[in-house]
């Protein structure tokens, strides 16, 4: 790997990413490839956390959506994003590299609590960090999760891994003629409603100046070649 262009970064995974191929649940070999990238990373001296989400297995909103109260299915897709941190770690762990999962809801038999200064500590000594349980509140995201834990950490960016190469004007999936933007600003994502991240993560990147790279998880050494600097999906920052 080239001299990577970030010392701290925030990877954001949707629970969809995970399931590769399937409708549902998670790919082993889709976290495999992400094992093998994260390793490769972490030996070019790139300090890597992840925060997760749990569509893959359950969506508060959608539980809401259904008639379910919107705290408690926030809650039970908490729970989702843990399982997912697990498989997580189970891989990484399996390719040489250490790992921390911490938890925002308290389950000491298999993750740390989180605790800010404890996952700065973990990245310095090489660990990657996986945040899961979102930040424990319901009616907050995990995109909100991973600005807030980027910024509690001092990263330097979020790399926001998705199933599509970047951000379009449109879905790609159901319009073939949508349009890739390869930069955008915070304003931009505001002002066009695209879909990023919601607006709470977004005004949070913005305030703070933190930049975002949207980019397609399922291309083989994507991770690798964001961290190198290479122009890899759609970057969000300030400007114009």
């Amino acid at each position: 790997m080239a001299t990577p262009r970030f010392k701290r970064v925030l990877l954001k995974l949707s629970g969809e990413a995970l399931m590769g191929e399937a409708g549902y649940g998670i790919d082993p070999a889709v976290l495999d490839d992400l094992a093998v990238q994260i390793r490769t990373a972490r030996e070019a001296g790139v300090e890597i956390a992840i925060v997760v989400g749990g569509g893959n297995i359950f969506r508060g909103v959608a539980g809401s959506a259904k008639g379910m109260d919107r705290a408690q299915a926030d809650y039970m897709g908490m729970l989702a994003t843990v399982m997912n941190a697990l498989a997580i770690q189970d891989h990484l762990e399996k390719a040489g590299v250490f790992t921390r999962v911490m938890s925002a809801i308290e389950m000491q038999s298999v993750a740390e609590p989180y605790i800010r200064r404890r996952a700065i500590r973990h990245l310095e000594k090489g660990r990657v960090v996986i945040f899961a349980a979102g930040t424990g509140n319901p009616y907050f995201t995990t995109d909100t999760t991973a600005a807030l834990r980027a910024l509690e950490i001092g990263a330097d960016c979020i790399m926001k891994a998705t199933k599509v190469d970047g951000v379009y004007d449109l879905d790609p999936a159901k319009h073939p003629e949508a349009v890739r933007f390869n930069e955008l600003t915070y304003m931009d994502v505001i002002r066009k409603e695209l879909k990023v991240m919601d607006t709470t993560a977004i005004s949070l990147a913005m305030d703070n100046g933190l930049p975002i790279i949207v980019f397609n998880i399922n291309t083989d050494g994507n991770i690798v070649r964001a961290l190198a600097g290479e122009k890899v999906g759609t970057i969000v920052r300030g400007g114009k």
